[in-house]
């Protein structure tokens, strides 16, 4: 089978595409999944680019979505030919959030889904959504789960609510989605004209450049008439924050997703004090969680919005094209 290494101390260079006997025959509580596509998250970059060192020889990629091949001994929730996707944390399985680092995160502390079979417990897993292609359920494990349990697990998102997404990349869309789906307003913003048009057509109700109006935080105020947004998906960090603050509510809730423009810098943490807002940092979710989304996707049919697909063997070029910012949404490997 084909596998993708990655040599320590990272870099897109440093990834290299392999042969390897197939796994063998799982053992009791494993399945052995043909895995046929991956999505780019920023996380994967930040392992593949040595910017998140791990260790030599890891297998990158942390989503994977395929096909059930065989079930080991006490497996009941899968059978061979069902469509799977993978999770971000294996063992975090319900319950409140448990886990502060990534050392069992497949693609970063333990070997991910860049290859075309893998043996795992049948826990790493969960059903895809219904009518899903691979391509389309693996957007969902990073991406598309971080944005749900922003807004419906610790936001409580409901009807008549108001997000703000930053940008265009996968949390972003998928939260504008998920708001729309579940009957809230929606306010985007990005620096491109023709990303906002996009975006204008998945059901935002207004769009602001941030390039063009620096206080974009005052004019998200203004959009809700003085209020304020109920929800703000930052992804960010230190250089959007402040603005974030601006736009949310009093007592509304900001959802601290993303590092994009860096890992420390100063917040007007008095400002964030005065408006008693929510601020709550979160790394994705639990197989529990991932479990609620995709019943909710296939109650509503929602599905993800796919910029370009390239083959495993082409795994550099796709970040490359990821590093450029010129996509809307997922990158996908096909293989």
């Amino acid at each position: 089978m084909k596998v993708v290494h990655l040599s320590s101390p990272g870099g897109l260079e440093k990834l290299r595409v392999d042969n390897e006997d197939e796994p063998g025959t799982p053992g009791a509580g494993e399945i052995r999944v043909r895995i046929h596509a991956s999505s780019l998250n920023f996380h994967d970059y930040g392992v593949v680019s040595g910017r998140m060192p791990t260790e030599d020889g890891r297998i990158p990629m942390s989503d994977g979505a395929g096909v059930v091949e065989a079930v080991g001994e006490g497996v009941t929730e899968f059978r061979t030919g069902d469509h799977v996707v993978s999770t971000f944390f294996p063992q975090w399985l319900d319950g409140p959030a448990r886990v502060a680092d990534f050392t069992t995160t497949p693609g970063d502390g333990v070997d991910g889904y860049a290859r075309e079979q893998v043996v795992r417990p049948a826990t790493w897993f969960t059903h895809a959504p219904e009518g899903y292609s691979h391509a389309e359920a693996a957007t969902l494990t990073t991406a598309g789960l971080t944005a749900w349990r922003a807004l419906v697990v610790n936001g409580g998102l409901k009807a008549g609510d108001t997000v703000l997404t930053l940008g265009t990349g996968g949390v972003s869309v998928f939260a504008l989605q998920f708001a729309r789906m579940m009957g809230a307003r929606v306010i985007s913003t990005s620096s491109s004209d023709e990303k906002r048009d996009r975006l204008l057509e998945l059901g935002a109700e207004h769009t602001i450049n941030y390039k063009d109006d620096e206080e974009w935080g005052a004019t998200v105020r203004k959009l809700t008439d003085g209020r304020g947004v109920d929800h703000v998906i930052e992804v960010g960090g230190p250089g959007t924050l402040p603005q974030s603050i601006d736009a949310v509510r009093i007592g509304g809730h900001i959802a601290l997703i993303g590092v994009l423009t860096g890992r420390e810098g100063e917040i007007p943490t008095a400002r964030l004090m005065a408006k008693q807002a929510r601020l709550q940092g979160l790394i994705v979710g639990s197989r529990a969680h991932q479990q609620a989304m995709v019943r909710a996707i296939n109650a509503t049919g929602v599905k993800p919005v796919l910029d370009r697909s390239f083959a495993l063997e082409e795994i550099a070029d796709a970040f490359n094209h990821e590093i450029a910012g010129k996509h809307f949404a997922k990158i996908i490997l096909e293989y």
